[in-house]
């Protein structure tokens, strides 16, 4: 068992830390201990400095992808993308993380679904016909040209998106996601449940998270939040303990 957390140590290491960092102000990371991933996860997000992404939203994010990862559930693990519901959707709420380097290679604006709320999304909804963005952990799939163009399919790895197909809720283009359509109607447009993007480079986004990554979906809705496994999974059983560190230094 503590072989198993060393090498997953090993990898989290390799994957996020390809990069200097600053020993006076961030624990170091290259040791994960457990008991101490709150530490863990807040030093990754401040290697990440962009504060357009909230704290809130990529710690539930880290949760479900560290019990993704260790369940072998990843395919592209390089890649995590966050959508914050929480915020205005006349601001940026859509980040792709790229978690070798630790940055946020990709930020825009996003819709939802027309039925969850006008600036603010409100509601959310698993149901065929709600036209409702769905809430949750999702692992991207193949791709595919439709109405909206190249579009990339998702699948609701959760009670709250387990629809996701049948509902066919996809990342696609729409030309009523960008700053004139804001302009002239006071908030972004809206969706039937999908994550649309703006027109500009959509294609490359598509092309950097399909094919099994994980996009997770926030909002602070406590009934999703009490129930979802993913978003709660305690990452702290993935460290190493403190007093195994010595050890390790044997394999």
């Amino acid at each position: 068992m503590i072989r198993k957390y060393f090498l997953l140590s090993l990898l989290v290491t390799a994957s996020y830390l390809n990069l200097s960092w600053d020993s006076s102000t961030l624990s170091n990371p290259a040791n994960p201990i457990k008991g101490k991933n709150n530490t863990y996860t807040t030093d990754l997000y401040k290697l990440l400095n962009d504060k357009d992404l909230k704290f809130e939203a990529f710690e539930k994010a880290m949760n479900g992808y560290f019990k993704l990862f260790i369940d072998d559930n990843i395919e592209n693990s390089k890649f995590l993308t966050v959508i914050d519901l929480s915020l205005s959707a006349n601001k940026n709420r859509f980040f792709i993380i790229d978690l070798k380097t630790t940055k946020i290679i990709h930020k825009s604006k996003v819709a939802h679904g027309r039925n969850s709320g006008d600036e603010f999304a409100k509601y959310f909804s698993n149901k065929i016909g709600s036209y409702q963005s769905s809430l949750g952990f999702y692992k991207t799939a193949e791709t595919y040209k439709g109405k909206h163009g190249l579009s990339l399919r998702l699948d609701g790895l959760e009670n709250s998106n387990n629809n996701a197909r049948e509902r066919a809720i996809v990342i696609h283009s729409a030309d009523y996601v960008n700053d004139s359509f804001i302009k002239d109607n006071g908030r972004l447009g809206r969706s039937l449940g999908c994550p649309s993007l703006p027109t500009d480079g959509y294609s490359d986004i598509i092309k950097t998270i399909k094919n099994g990554s994980i996009l997770f979906i926030y909002y602070p809705k406590k009934d999703y939040l009490n129930k979802s496994l993913l978003a709660n999974s305690d990452i702290n059983q993935y460290f190493v303990n403190e007093s195994d560190v010595s050890s390790l230094t044997n394999y």
